[in-house]
């Protein structure tokens, strides 16, 4: 008798398993692959190159075309940190490591840009050229 009971379960969980399913009697599909995210709403960053070398030859390109919408990231390619200040004061970069890429930065209507470590690294935007300071003797300066 036990076995008889045994088995009524076993058939009685597999029907219940079955009606479970919920399936409605479509055939399962293939899942398909990912595709890539669409692209952001604005146009793409402009990459600024930080060089290690001073003055005007801190930068590339330099000065940079940036549309209006378009924001800047800055890829330092030197082997110390540099942290870049729009020159009218309305944004900046934390420090960026050697090697690392900046958050990008909206650049607005900034014509020019500085590093607050090394203020002799200069550059500008869209034509505009920019000098070091005067007297400039500090590392990075020349160029």
């Amino acid at each position: 008798m036990r076995a008889s009971g045994t088995i009524a379960l076993a058939i009685a969980t597999a029907l219940f398993s079955v009606s479970c399913g919920g399936g409605g009697g479509s055939t399962p599909t293939t899942p398909s692959t990912p595709s890539a995210p669409p692209p952001a709403g604005g146009p793409v960053a402009v990459t600024i190159t930080i060089t290690g070398q001073g003055g005007k030859l801190a930068f590339t390109p330099n000065p940079a075309t940036v549309a209006a919408g378009q924001t800047v990231v800055f890829k330092n390619m030197d082997t110390v940190a540099h942290h870049v200040l729009l020159d009218d004061g309305s944004t900046q970069t934390a420090d960026i490591a050697a090697g690392a890429t900046s958050a990008p930065v909206t650049i607005g209507a900034n014509k020019s840009y500085h590093c607050t470590i090394h203020p002799g690294m200069v550059g500008g935007f869209n034509g505009t050229e920019v000098e070091p300071p005067p007297n400039c003797n500090m590392a990075y300066c020349g160029g």
